[in-house]
């Protein structure tokens, strides 16, 4: 195991891993909660979190973005330490509806038509936000190439996105956190 990946995974364990009686946004209860926030926007270890994505990223990829705000953390420390490897990724946010003033749109930031694009969120449980995401961006006109999740607690998302033909990976499991997983 790389120095980064142990360096994150301890802090997930100590700082965004809780255990009790919660509800997850799917209604189902579980017996622990990540809030990997903590862990993504740590200054001890948010670059480490961006190597460990950009490990991840293919090389033809020219932006990285999500739904805000699971994906805002991972999405702009990842281009930003992009940027100093001399490494251009485009960053954006899916807004979670259309904006009625301005340009409107549910893009904001650094998109453009026929970019490639890997679609990030800091925890999936079922997918179900990473895909939303992918089509909003598929419909702009860009090409998903990857849907990349810091931690994957529910093991799901990879037969959501093969069903769209998109391809998912995961730095981080529930296994890896010492859980089992808790999909759909």
């Amino acid at each position: 195991m790389s120095d980064a990946r142990s360096r994150v995974l301890a802090h997930l364990e100590a700082h965004s891993v809780r255990r009790g009686d919660f509800t997850l946004k799917s209604g189902r209860k579980s017996t622990w909660f990540i809030d990997s926030k903590q862990t993504i926007c740590a200054p001890e270890v948010m670059v480490d979190v961006a190597q460990l994505l950009l490990e991840k990223i293919p090389a033809e990829a020219t932006a990285i973005g999500g739904l805000t705000m699971g994906a805002d953390g991972a999405t702009f420390i990842t281009a930003g330490v992009a940027a100093t490897e001399g490494r251009l990724l485009r960053a954006f946010s899916v807004r979670k509806e259309v904006k009625d003033h301005g340009a409107g749109g549910r893009i904001a930031g650094s998109l453009q038509p026929g970019d490639k694009v890997v679609i990030t969120e800091d925890t999936v449980t079922r997918g179900t936000s990473l895909l939303e995401a992918a089509k909003v961006v598929r419909d702009f006109g860009a090409e998903v190439i990857l849907l990349l999740a810091v931690v994957d607690r529910g093991g799901t998302a990879a037969a959501m996105a093969a069903e769209e033909g998109w391809k998912f990976d995961a730095v981080f499991t529930a296994p890896d956190l010492g859980f089992s997983y808790e999909g759909a």
